[in-house]
């Protein structure tokens, strides 16, 4: 039941208000604000620039590669860990979890250590022309490596709170592992596994460390919107980076929007769950 303290919740609302406003948006309005500084054909003309056209689909295909891959580990993960008990539970879900306390400076870094021109495999790859440090590759797994927990983190509670008497029951009745997965498991947790892979994209598309480390600058081929808006910055380019930005902006309150309707679906379905 609320407390309720007469007085002090509009305080409370107000302070919010207030961080909410000096953290958030503000900062965003400055964003459109010099996005369109110099009028709509300079900002549309920053799209036209080649490395511009380059980071969008970069940053598209990295997301596209990278999200799908860690729904998949995620979703896996998660029946694992929620569904069954063996050794090493805790571990593993410590394991998913350090990418939230390691800085994504070392995530990137450690990947450098691996396969970088001096790393542990580098002179293995170099005898076999195969390149990962400075290329696409490097680049979705440094993304893969920080965004990994997202999904696993938004199924684990739902599907361990849900249990496993359903489960159970259908293969009682004969039905197999697959045939219980797919058709038991994976509908009770569809939402939060929307849900989660939403979240990831939106890390995805934005991660800077991480990607800067492994990616090595190279305009027009491994530089991201977030390593673009970095360039075209120190390059006092402010019009074009700031325009950059809003599009990451964009597709954040974008995500903002689906994220909050999800949430909505979602919780009707934890409702739903806790009536039966």
């Amino acid at each position: 039941m609320p407390i309720r303290l007469p007085g002090l919740a509009p305080l409370m609302l107000a302070a919010t208000l207030a961080v909410l406003g000096g953290l958030i948006v503000l900062p965003l309005g400055v964003v459109f604000s010099e996005a369109f500084a110099k009028g709509l054909s300079a900002y549309l003309a920053t799209f036209d620039d080649p490395d511009a056209q380059a980071a969008i689909k970069l940053t598209l295909l990295v997301a596209a590669i990278a999200v799908p891959l860690n729904a998949v580990f995620g979703l896996a993960a998660a029946w694992a860990i929620a569904k069954f008990e063996f050794r090493g539970k805790s571990a593993l879900m410590a394991v998913i979890d350090l990418p939230f306390s390691m800085s994504p400076v070392v995530s990137g870094l450690v990947w450098v250590l691996l396969f970088g021109a001096q790393g542990w495999f580098g002179g293995w790859l170099r005898d076999h022309d195969i390149k990962i440090v400075f290329d696409v590759s490097g680049i979705v797994l440094a993304t893969m490596t920080v965004t990994f927990p997202f999904v696993a983190r938004e199924l684990i509670p739902l599907m361990q709170d849900q249990g496993t008497d359903e489960e159970a029951a259908a293969v009682t009745l004969g039905a197999g592992g697959f045939t219980t997965f797919r058709a038991i498991t994976l509908p009770n947790v569809k939402w939060a596994l929307l849900y989660g892979v939403l979240i990831c994209n939106a890390r995805a598309m934005g991660e800077f460390g991480a990607v800067s480390v492994v990616s090595g600058h190279i305009r027009g081929l491994t530089d991201t919107m977030p390593l673009q808006v970095e360039v075209l910055y120190n390059d006092y380019n402010f019009v074009a980076a700031f325009a950059i930005a809003s599009l990451l902006a964009g597709l954040a309150l974008v995500t903002l929007v689906l994220k909050t309707g999800l949430e909505w679906r979602f919780a009707d379905q934890l409702a739903r769950g806790a009536r039966h």
